[in-house]
């Protein structure tokens, strides 16, 4: 029997509706080629899967990842089906890290920078079992802040924790206890509410106890009084001043400008296992970062941060912030367009400086997350993919003046004076008086 050839007009098209379909598809493949770098839909060429689960704190500092997700931009670099989930703690983001997607944990998140080193090396997971990661972006630069209690109203306090630390030790007098709240052991946040307690002369584990709070429950624990003091982003110690329950006295770019802040960090077995879908994500969160640092999308960017799925507040309790307005809570105290702003971009803000980790590695080894012989180098080596980055950036066309030629930013100078040269991290380790390791 032989088949019969099915023509157009058997299939109730007609021949020009068939070439009118035919040049639709051609037209949006076409688009969708001049939508994907590097040929996306080239053969072999695109994502190995089409999603990731991403994890993220309710903080401004994520922002990049609610604007991927938001615009399309994971979809854009062919990967549709991106699942950015809002984690309760940075506990549960590193839980969650450690279990991996197909433990029905995450593949990557928003994170602290020192968190990817902490998990790698097993100190700060179940039975000090690592994790291998990799950090393949930072994702800004300042703007976390140091907040005080208005029981500290009158102090006005600011850079200079000094005066901070007569008012903390005649309510220890009293019989009260005295504490600073951070978001995580090792983590930024820790590290900052910790040089400006030390630099002011206050031992931040014998003059003071430090607790670990979310970041969304800061302003509602402040309120019952369990902290003198926190460290953590916005849009916290805004909310706080709006609350009238505090003040803000430092943003942290005033302890060091231009400082590293929070990660693109990613679980080694799925990067290495999906290296394409790896930079697919990569290359789509950089995107997001260059339209965020943007002036005239702070407005736009400041409402998609506020809905409920991503921060889940008011958007004024963002908005002056993340466009550059810093109001203190204290009288008379309000910054127009202050240096220390949000940088998603500018200024390197996305490229991994391996020095910076370093700084984070040596911090943790000040205060014996680590031990003081601690190899950082062999681990800045294995969690550090500042390649990736390049590769991506090439891909992306980003400009040459917007890629770093170093590693290294080189020596970081500090509020107080105190200099960090990565090429000697022990000098300035000698050269911090409250610590907990000898040099």
């Amino acid at each position: 029997m032989t088949k019969r050839i099915r023509r157009p007009s058997d299939t109730g098209l007609s021949r020009r509706q068939l070439l009118k379909a035919a040049s639709g598809t051609a037209a949006l493949l076409a688009a969708a080629k001049l939508n994907f770098p590097a040929g996306a839909f080239a053969q072999d060429s695109g994502p190995e899967v089409k999603g990731a689960k991403l994890g993220f704190i309710a903080l401004s500092d994520a922002g990049p990842l609610f604007v991927a997700k938001d615009k399309g931009l994971f979809a854009k670099y062919g990967m549709p089906d991106v699942d950015v989930q809002k984690q309760a703690s940075w506990g549960t983001t590193r839980d969650n890290l450690v279990l991996g997607s197909e433990g029905n944990g995450i593949d990557g998140a928003h994170i602290l920078t020192p968190m990817p080193y902490l998990i790698s090396a097993g100190k700060v997971t179940q039975n000090n079992q690592p994790t291998p990661m990799y950090i393949l972006a930072r994702l800004n630069l300042d703007s976390q802040c140091i907040s005080v209690a208005n029981e500290y109203a009158d102090l006005k306090l600011g850079v200079d924790a000094t005066p901070f630390k007569a008012a903390l030790e005649k309510k220890k007098a009293s019989g009260k206890a005295v504490k600073a709240a951070m978001t995580f052991p090792g983590g930024t946040h820790d590290l900052w509410i910790r040089y400006w307690l030390a630099a002011g002369g206050i031992d931040p584990d014998k003059d003071i106890e430090t607790i670990v709070v979310p970041p969304p429950q800061m302003v509602a624990n402040m309120k019952v009084g369990t902290m003198d003091c926190f460290c953590v982003g916005e849009p916290w110690n805004l909310q706080l001043i709006h609350q009238k329950i505090g003040y803000t006295a430092i943003t942290t770019g005033e302890l060091w400008n231009k400082h590293p802040e929070k990660s693109f960090g990613m679980r080694a077995a799925f990067v290495d296992k999906y290296p394409k879908a790896s930079k697919a994500l990569l290359m789509a969160v950089m995107e997001a970062q260059q339209w965020s640092d943007k002036a005239e999308n702070k407005a736009e960017l400041a409402t998609i941060m506020g809905k409920r799925q991503w921060m889940n507040c008011p958007v004024e309790d963002v908005l002056d912030r993340s466009a550059g307005k810093f109001d203190y809570g204290i009288p008379g105290k309000v910054v127009e367009n202050s240096p220390h702003i949000m940088k998603y971009w500018r200024d390197f803000a996305s490229y991994p400086f391996q020095s910076h980790d370093l700084w984070f590695l040596t911090e943790d080894i000040r205060w014996g997350k680590y031990e003081a012989n601690f190899d950082t180098k062999a681990l800045i080596g294995k969690v550090n993919r500042e390649d990736m980055w390049r590769d991506a950036a090439k891909t992306l066309g980003v400009a040459a003046a917007e890629i770093p030629t170093s590693t290294s930013r080189g020596k970081e100078t500090f509020f107080d004076g105190k200099v960090f040269d990565p090429e000697n991290p022990a000098a300035y380790l000698k050269s911090l008086a409250i610590k907990r390791v000898e040099v």
